[in-house]
Order: structure tokens, then sequence, then C-alpha cells
């Protein structure tokens, strides 16, 4: 009984580290959403001004990460005849049934295959479209217009 009194708080404090430890940021978030091994889909939603971000693995909330973002965070999807334009911002309704404002969300399914966006965020664009390689971060958004075209081009011929 000893023994797994103290493999709990062990496994508990070695659980919290590791959680403290990871150094989350938009380049790596499709990874770390994906380490909750979700059964089907594992949502990163943040509300208001984005100071505090809930994760919901599927549909049931896992974990909390604050100061992880902030308000000055846009999000844009890629249309063919327009290029990059703004993506609207999803609809919440809280368990009261209240409409509360999303400052960002981003879903990621079990197969790696998440919202297909670029996030503008501290003078950076992640493109979170890439399916089999990591995150890519651009310096502009013009960069990110000009590698989307060229992707384009190379599956057309």
């Amino acid at each position: 009984m000893i023994v797994g009194v103290v493999y709990t708080l062990a496994v508990s404090n070695f659980s919290k580290l590791s959680e403290k430890s990871y150094n989350l940021t938009l380049a790596n978030l499709k990874e770390y959403l994906l380490s909750f091994e979700p059964q089907t889909r594992v949502k990163l939603l943040c509300l208001d001004d984005c100071s505090s971000c809930d994760v919901f693995v599927d549909d049931n909330k896992s974990a909390t990460i604050d100061n992880f973002l902030n308000e000055k965070i846009s999000t844009y999807r890629y249309e063919f005849l327009y290029g990059y334009t703004e993506a609207q911002k999803e609809v919440y309704f809280n368990v009261d049934d209240v409409e509360e404002d999303v400052c960002f969300s981003y879903v990621i399914e079990k197969n790696g295959v998440g919202d297909q966006v670029l996030v503008e965020f501290e003078k950076k664009f992640y493109d979170m479209s890439t399916y089999f390689s990591k995150t890519i971060v651009y310096n502009s958004l013009k960069d990110a217009q000009e590698a989307k075209e060229n992707l384009i081009q190379k599956v057309t011929r």
C-alpha cells in the first residue's frame, strides 16, 4: 500500500513537472495538442482576450493554458481566387447557453489534420495547414501567400 501511494505521488508530480516544462508556441501547437491522444479530436479554445485557453479532448476539458496568447492574434484562410482573407471568428455558447467571445480556436483531428489556417501573432505567420511537416513560420503575409501559390503551381503541374 505504501509503495502504491509513493508511486501515485511520484507519477502525478512528474506529470505536473513535464506540463510546466513544455514550452508551448504556435510553432509546436499541433504536436502539443496531439500529445493528448484524442479518440476523435482535440480543440484549443481561447475566449475574451486570449489570456487563458482551454484544451478540450473529445469535447471534455483536459487542461488550461495561461498567458500563451493575447488578443493581437489573427487567423486567415486561403481562398483560391482571393488569397489569404481574414477568417470569421467561431461562435461559441458556454454550458449556460450564453454566447462568449472567441479570441482564437484551433481544432485538430486524431489523424493529425487540423484547421487549414494561417495564424498571425507577434509579427510572425504560422502556417497550420501542413499535414506531414511541422508548422511553417513566415515573416510576412506576402511570404506565406507566395509559398501557397508556389505549392499550388507545383501540385497542378
